[in-house]
């Protein structure tokens, strides 16, 4: 991988990690119209996941901190209670990693058509979120696992995690910019376990993805996943994903026909 395909592939991934058209479904498609191959990017995804992990906690730092004190007061508080909420939210995609991941990365690997049909659904799940009502709720702990559970599913690629978490929370009716924000946090603890995994469980090959290239791909995915992060909270609470609705089916067209 060159230096210009590392910054393409981080500028897609951090803007596609926020926005709800699919950063895995983008990177898929990607790497394959650069005939990138798994063992070649996988140093290059460890990295690019990395940097979208700090664009998040860069955007809602100041959230973040309020919750760690709340934490290290060690007792019963809002903050805590926000914190257990997340952590409800992860049994659902734990399992999923644990059990499905290489049987889905078997199934999809490479399968422009299956993402194509991913991003449809991500298209209609968008639909029903723009067109839910009653969205006065504050998230429940049973909430937080069916959002949970919506970010499971996302495991597949071609399937939105922000588009689907936030749809879910939507058609569920809680707040927009509550929902939007516990979805962007919630994802944090996952991605990190699952890199720390990798790392530990398999040794990367660096030979084709030289530092400079992981570097500009790093770069490129942190800057565009801050600015990425920032603007999709404010297109949440000016109600505008419908468009992204748009743009999924678009490309889930185009996919299945480059297929």
């Amino acid at each position: 991988m060159n230096i210009y395909e590392a910054l393409i592939l981080g500028l897609i991934q951090g803007l596609t990690e926020f926005l709800p058209v699919s950063s895995s479904g983008h990177l898929e498609i990607a790497g394959t119209l650069f005939g990138l191959n798994p063992e070649e990017s996988f140093s290059f995804n460890i990295a690019v996941h990395g940097a979208t992990v700090m664009a998040t906690i860069a955007v809602f730092l100041p959230e973040i901190v309020t919750l760690l004190k709340g934490l290290f007061k060690f007792r019963l508080n809002t903050e805590t209670d926000y914190i257990l909420k997340i952590i409800v939210s992860m049994i659902p995609v734990g399992i999923a990693g644990f059990l499905l991941k290489e049987p889905i990365e078997r199934l999809f690997g490479g399968r422009i058509l299956l993402v194509g049909i991913m991003l449809m659904v991500t298209s209609i799940l968008l639909l029903a979120g723009h067109f839910s009502k009653n969205r006065n709720r504050n998230i429940s702990y049973l909430d937080a696992f069916i959002i949970g559970i919506a970010q499971a599913i996302a495991v597949i690629p071609g399937l939105s995690r922000s588009g689907a978490t936030i749809s879910a929370g939507l058609m569920l009716g809680n707040k927009k910019e509550e929902v939007a924000k516990f979805s962007f946090l919630m994802v944090l603890l996952p991605v990190i376990g699952a890199n720390l995994v990798e790392l530990t469980g398999k040794t990367p090959a660096t030979a084709d993805t030289g530092a400079w290239a992981l570097l500009a791909g790093f770069l490129a995915a942190f800057v565009s996943g801050y600015l990425a992060c920032r603007w999709m909270m404010s297109l949440v609470r000016r109600s505008k994903m419908i468009w992204f609705a748009a743009y999924c089916a678009l490309a889930g067209i185009i996919s299945m026909i480059i297929a």
